[in-house]
């Protein structure tokens, strides 16, 4: 019954911890996408960044699978983010000293008030309310699942002390098996982190696990360097989450996760060689420490001292090594090898379960649009090119118009998939009408690149049936025309970040009723011809490529419209 109910605990625990993390990125994750974005181009930047990140989301796991996002967005380097990933290190030591703090007193006085406080906003607020009684909430049940789990561990001193020889026994059998797998120098303190790292994977959280490892301390089942050895360990265990989140993701993604776990290990290894020498002075701060921080159950204040060990041996591994930041870059780019194959024309979804930091994740997706607008504006290009050439041979160019018009498919069934699921999460209301401009600005970049390919194939057959050429006069106004919807095409791409803005609306309407007053001009024109004894087929044929270009215009004008919340 106490295994369950100490997992039970657990789930709490970890329940809080995401609905908290759920909510602050919901009331602050534009500012902290904008913060992640901006201010990591300085080491020192970069670590404070990933520092206080994780200790508003508390957990480094989210911090660092945000990092790989970024980078694999292209938002961050390599360089920045490795700065970011040692911040957040440092700032999930936060946890230990909450559960050294608040293990002095009991939570559930704390906790459930929060609870209560937050509850009244989930059902009557709305937007960033709501999120907030979402924060309170999170707060109080993670206060409670830490309770809970310290008060379901039992404490061996009173075991021991039981007037039940089963219990008493059970104790002592305990003590006895830790006391034989601690007398063994440096290969305990390997069994011990390898514990750790195992703990850190099965709960996927670091956080929990160093509430595991404090509360364990705390009531006397494993000693302060076993202990110790174990927080080293689940330093290596974090890495698991970032590396499962680069998987599938784009080459420096892969490259930040590998970052990530150098930097992890070679602070581990250095620590294991300097552990017997640095556990005494971490002892020695602990016991300057004044009687108000002593628990009753120890007479010196392990939980504490489990607190400092964490964050002085993140701190000092951030400062021996934030000096070797573009070496550790140049090892896990040697590591992992650039992938040929690796265009960036397609998003890359690092996983599905970036859904839970689906608002931190936006720039991503944003990038991806961005990346699906270039492949379309490039197609595009090519079709100016070969539409001046009126004998050149363009299969070549059909078959690579095909493909990027696949491209765009994919890209659009990719973002959309994404899209939906995000959607089904409880947004904060500019990303909820964020998500929903993007899905329309895709759903329009993909049916505009349809057009494109369309303008090659017609291009093409114009070339294989031999029309006459028109004169001088209206290939002139036939190239203006082109010229028009492709600056009307890069408009749009350059503008597709902004937000409301009546001048953008007005300069897209502009180049709409222009794309289309030409339109209209140059079909009279065809007509006019074809009752004057034209080429029949080749005015009609230049209808269809007008016509195509009138679409695009219009699938440009329906993506401003979007992204300026004003679809009709």
């Amino acid at each position: 019954m106490t295994f369950f109910i100490i997992l039970g605990s657990l789930g709490i625990f970890l329940f809080g911890m995401k609905v908290l993390s759920e909510g602050i990125q919901k009331t602050a994750g534009e500012k902290m996408r904008q913060v992640m974005a901006t201010m990591t181009h300085n080491r020192l930047a970069g670590v404070g960044t990933g520092f206080f990140t994780t200790c508003l989301l508390q957990s480094s796991s989210a911090t660092t699978v945000i990092v790989v996002s970024f980078v694999n967005a292209g938002l961050l380097t390599l360089v920045e983010s490795i700065g970011v990933i040692m911040g957040a290190n440092l700032g999930t030591t936060l946890t230990a000293w909450i559960i050294a703090i608040v293990g002095k007193f009991s939570l559930a006085k704390v906790a459930l008030p929060i609870i209560g406080i937050g509850t009244p906003f989930i059902f009557i607020g709305k937007g960033k309310w709501k999120s907030m009684g979402e924060i309170l909430i999170g707060f109080g049940l993670l206060f409670y699942g830490l309770g809970a789990l310290k008060d379901a561990v039992p404490d061996v001193k009173s075991m021991l002390a039981s007037t039940d020889p089963v219990i008493v026994q059970k104790a002592e059998s305990w003590r006895m098996f830790i006391e034989n797998i601690s007398g063994k120098g440096y290969l305990s303190l390997l069994m011990f982190l390898v514990g750790g790292v195992f703990l850190t994977i099965a709960v996927q959280s670091s956080s929990a696990a160093m509430a595991i490892t404090v509360t364990l301390a705390l009531n006397g089942w494993i000693g302060f360097q076993e202990s110790c050895a174990i927080v080293l360990g689940e330093n290596i265990g974090t890495t698991v989450t970032a590396y499962l989140a680069s998987l599938g993701a784009n080459t420096n993604a892969k490259r930040a996760a590998r970052a990530h776990f150098t930097f992890n290990i070679i602070g581990v290894i250095w620590m294991l060689l300097a552990f017997y020498a640095f556990i005494p002075m971490v002892e020695s701060i602990g016991s300057s420490l004044p009687d108000s921080f002593r628990t009753e159950k120890h007479s010196t204040p392990i939980g504490f001292n489990l607190a400092i060990f964490h964050s002085l041996f993140n701190l000092l591994n951030i400062c021996l090594l934030i000096a070797f930041v573009p070496w550790i870059a140049k090892l896990v780019k040697k590591w992992v090898k650039d992938d040929k194959t690796d265009s960036g024309s397609r998003l890359q979804f690092i996983s599905q379960n970036l859904v839970k930091v689906g608002e931190m994740n936006l720039p991503e997706v944003q990038k991806a649009v961005g990346g699906m607008a270039d492949i379309t504006l490039n197609m595009y290009e090519d079709f100016e090119k070969i539409f001046s050439d009126r004998t050149a041979d363009l299969t070549a160019a059909v078959e690579k118009s095909k493909n990027l018009e696949n491209d765009t498919d994919q890209c659009m069934a990719d973002i959309t998939q994404y899209l939906i699921k995000l959607s089904s999460a409880q947004l904060s209301g500019r990303n909820a009408d964020e998500v929903s401009s993007m899905i329309r600005t895709v759903s329009e970049l993909e049916e505009a690149s349809d057009c494109v390919h369309r303008l090659v194939m017609l291009t093409d057959r114009r070339n294989r049936k031999g029309h006459s050429p028109f004169s001088d006069e209206i290939t002139i106004e036939i190239k203006k025309f082109t010229s028009l919807v492709g600056e009307f095409l890069i408009f749009t791409r350059n503008n597709l970040t902004e937000q409301t803005s009546e001048d953008l609306l007005k300069k897209a309407n502009e180049f709409e009723s222009s794309v289309d007053s030409m339109r209209r001009t140059l079909n009279k024109s065809c007509l006019a011809r074809m009752q004057k004894d034209g080429d029949l087929k080749r005015e009609m044929l230049q209808i269809d490529i007008n016509n195509q270009l009138d679409k695009i215009s219009n699938h440009c004008l329906n993506v401003i419209q979007s992204i300026t919340g004003t679809v009709d």
